[in-house]
C-alpha cells in the first residue's frame, strides 16, 4: 500500500478520530502486525500537537502463555505501580487510539473461564477509575492489517497479497480518499440527519421482525436520544470514536426486552468465533441462548455480571452500507457490526441521555442505562428484518423494511 495513503489514513485517525488537542498526551493500543503504520500514526499525533505519545503493544501467544501459567489471583491482582498509572490517567485524561488487528481465532483454546473469573476480581479495582473517565476523554477504534486475520478473510491469496487486499478493505470502508476529513464531515451531517428524525418520533419502543424467527420487543428510555457518527466529550471537544461508523445508535431500558433474536453474522469475543446464535429474552434478561459452535463461551459471556445478560446498545445500520456491500465478513466487530443492524449485552452508553452532561453517571444509569464490564456487539440485520417504532402517543412508523431505511 502506498505510504502517502498510509500517512492520510493516520492523519485521519489522529485528527478527525481522537482530534489530539495541542499538549495532549496520546496512548495508542495495538498488536505487532504492523509497526510501520504505528510508527506513522506517531508521527501524525506529534504533528497534530501531541504531548508525548505512549505506544503499548500487545500479542496474543503472550496472552495464551499468561493465562496458561498465571494462577487466577495473579491475574486478578491490579499492582499499585497499575492502579497509580490509572488515576495518572484519570488526572490526565489523554486520548486513546485502539488498533485492532488480532487474528479471529488467536486465542482459540485459552482457559476462558479461568480469564473470566480473573476479569470478575480486578474489575470492582479498576471500575472506579474508569468510572471517572467515562465521557471526558476522546478515544478512537481504527483497523491495521494483520495477516493472520487477513488469511482468515483471503485464505487463497499468499500472505502478502492478502494483507494488501486487506488494507484496500479497510480503506475503503474507511472512507480514506483525496480528502478523507471531508469525507468523514459528509458522512457525519448524514448520520446526524437520521438520528434527528429517530428523536423527533418520541419512540417508546423498537419492535424487531425477521422471517429468520427474529421476535423481538425493546422498550427506550424517555430521555435517550439516538446518536451517529462523531461525539463530543465533556471537556467540549469533537472526536469520531469509530472509523468506520455507520450506525445510529441508542441506549435502551434496563429490563424491558422481550423475545427471541437470531444473529446473522459470527460474534468474535475474546479471541474465538460464536457461531449460529439465538438468545431469548424476558424481563430484559437473556435467559437462554444456543450456539451451534461456542455455546459455553457465549453462555460464560452473559454470566460475567448483573448486567452481562442485559441490553446496552440497539443500533441501526441498513444492509446496503459499504460494508455490507463490500460483500466481506470481516470477524472483527468493528467492522460486522456497521454491516448490518446489531445490538449489545452490557454496559450501556451514558451519553445517550438527553443533557447527560448536567447528571452524574449514576443518575444515567437510575434512568435505566445498563451497567457492566462487558459491552459485546452482535449482528442481527440482514434482507429479511424490519424494525417498526411504536410511539409514545401511539403511532406505529416504519423504521426498517427488508434490512432497509424505511425513510
Amino acid at each position: 500500500m502506498k505510504q502517502t495513503i498510509l500517512r492520510q489514513y493516520a492523519r485521519l485517525i489522529a485528527r478527525a478520530g481522537v482530534n489530539i488537542q495541542k499538549g495532549q498526551d496520546v496512548i495508542i493500543n495495538c498488536d505487532l502486525d504492523q509497526p510501520k503504520f504505528v510508527e506513522l500514526l506517531v508521527d501524525e499525533c506529534y504533528k497534530a500537537g501531541a504531548r508525548k505519545v505512549t505506544v503499548e503493544f500487545s500479542y496474543q501467544p503472550l496472552e495464551k502463555l499468561h493465562v496458561r501459567h498465571q494462577s487466577v489471583a495473579a491475574m486478578a491482582r491490579v499492582e499499585e505501580w497499575q492502579k497509580a498509572r490509572l488515576q495518572h490517567y484519570v488526572d490526565t485524561l489523554p486520548c486513546r487510539i485502539y488498533l485492532v488487528s488480532e487474528d479471529p481465532d488467536g486465542l482459540k483454546g485459552i482457559n476462558q473461564k479461568k480469564v473470566a473469573s480473573a476479569r470478575r476480581k480486578s474489575y470492582p479495582v479498576i471500575k472506579p477509575y474508569r468510572d471517572r473517565m467515562e465521557n471526558k476523554y476522546q478515544w478512537c477504534i481504527a483497523a491495521v492489517p494483520g495477516v493472520a486475520w487477513a488469511k482468515k478473510l483471503f485464505p487463497g491469496l499468499p500472505r502478502g497479497k492478502a494483507v494488501e487486499k486487506l488494507w484496500e478493505a479497510i480503506l475503503f470502508t474507511s472512507r480514506v480518499t483525496d480528502d478523507p476529513v471531508a469525507a468523514w464531515e459528509a458522512h457525519n451531517r448524514d448520520l446526524q440527519g437520521r438520528c434527528d428524525y429517530l428523536n423527533g418520533l418520541g419512540i417508546a419502543q423498537l419492535r424487531y421482525r425477521g422471517d429468520n424467527g427474529t421476535d423481538l420487543t425493546v422498550g427506550m428510555i424517555p430521555e435517550a436520544l439516538f446518536k451517529g457518527g462523531g461525539d463530543t466529550s465533556l471537556q467540549g471537544v469533537f472526536y469520531n470514536p469509530n472509523i468506520p461508523t455507520e450506525e445510529c445508535f441508542t441506549s435502551p431500558m434496563r429490563g424491558q426486552a422481550e423475545g427471541i433474536v437470531y444473529a446473522t453474522k459470527p460474534l468474535s469475543y475474546r479471541g474465538q468465533l460464536i457461531e449460529n446464535f439465538s438468545i431469548r429474552f424476558e424481563g430484559g434478561k437473556a435467559v437462554e441462548v444456543r450456539a451451534e459452535k461456542n455455546q459455553p463461551l457465549l453462555e460464560q459471556m452473559i454470566a460475567m455480571d448483573e448486567g452481562a445478560a442485559y441490553l446496552g446498545e440497539c443500533a441501526l445500520v441498513p444492509v446496503n452500507s459499504p460494508i455490507s456491500e463490500s460483500g466481506l465478513l470481516f470477524y472483527e466487530t468493528l467492522f460486522d457490526e456497521n454491516a448490518a443492524c446489531h445490538l449489545a449485552l452490557g454496559m450501556g452508553f451514558a451519553d445517550t441521555i438527553r443533557d447527560y452532561e448536567n447528571k452524574t453517571l449514576e443518575e444515567c444509569r437510575a434512568m435505566g442505562i445498563n451497567d457492566s464490564m462487558n459491552h459485546v456487539d452482535f449482528m442481527i440485520g440482514y434482507e429479511g428484518l424490519d424494525i417498526d417504532a411504536v410511539t409514545r402517543d401511539g403511532r406505529t412508523v416504519p423504521i426498517f423494511r427488508r434490512g432497509r431505511w424505511a425513510f
